[in-house]
């Protein structure tokens, strides 16, 4: 029996065939691939869809990312594959600038996902040229070479599927981080402004359909946002959702 589009085993088996086709293509690594395995595992204790919780998060990273005077977008492989429309509808909308961000950098992999994101219609692509290459202190990892008119200036920067330790080095250096992460207890989602805990692809569209509706009597409404207070009620659903699964 063929299983329905909408079903939340389809859109899994969705997201496996584009970033298999992703790592084909040159713009996934294979790290890439297992780390997409851990969080599908989170997505499923927390239900396969997004929640309550996950939706007041994109609620603040919506206003957030309307009001910060240099927001940029971090593209790393797995973000660049599942996301590359997304990340240029969002650009567009927000005035984000888009910016290549890889933690297994080489110049051939940049110029790919630099294209495939000009495909679905980006002008403007930031990472990607050496002369313009800045460092973020105190990170030792590829992903400390950012681009000067972009994450180095930035005062919010979205950065989807991300690695701890630029986190935690983003926040010393100023910035205020947004995240997607399936993983409510990881260093990133617990050092993060504000984490969207869903997955990647169901959140970004709601992001951008949020960030189109939102008035400018919402961006001057000061945010009462707790990201902390909001993981705890994220960690609460994935325990609740495990003491089912132990009870049936």
């Amino acid at each position: 029996m063929l299983i329905p589009k909408t079903h939340p085993r389809a859109i899994s088996l969705y997201i496996r065939e584009k970033l298999v086709h992703g790592f084909r293509e040159g713009i996934v690594v294979e790290e890439g691939l297992l780390a997409h395995g851990r969080g599908e595992m989170f997505d499923y204790l927390i239900g396969e869809k997004t929640t309550k919780t996950s939706r007041k998060a994109i609620k603040a990273a919506a206003r957030a990312l309307l009001a910060a005077k240099l927001p940029v977008i971090s593209v790393n492989g797995n973000f660049a594959a599942l996301c590359a429309k997304e990340i240029v509808e969002l650009s567009k909308i927000t005035g984000a600038k888009i910016e290549v961000n890889l933690f297994y950098a080489s110049e051939k992999r940049k110029k790919i996902i630099a294209q495939i994101l000009r495909k679905n219609g980006a002008n403007e692509i930031l990472g990607i040229d050496p002369k313009f290459a800045k460092r973020i202190p105190k990170l030792d990892s590829a992903r400390r070479v950012v681009d000067k008119r972009g994450i180095f200036s930035a005062d919010v920067v979205l950065v989807p599927l991300e690695d701890g330790d630029r986190t935690i080095a983003l926040k010393k250096f100023g910035k205020d981080v947004i995240t997607f992460d399936l993983n409510p207890m990881s260093r990133t989602a617990q050092t993060a402004d504000i984490t969207i805990v869903d997955n990647v692809i169901r959140g970004m569209k709601i992001l951008i359909d949020v960030c189109k509706k939102l008035s400018k009597e919402d961006l001057v409404e000061k945010s009462k946002f707790d990201n902390k207070k909001n993981l705890k009620k994220s960690i609460g659903i994935i325990r609740k959702n495990l003491r089912k699964m132990a009870n049936a």
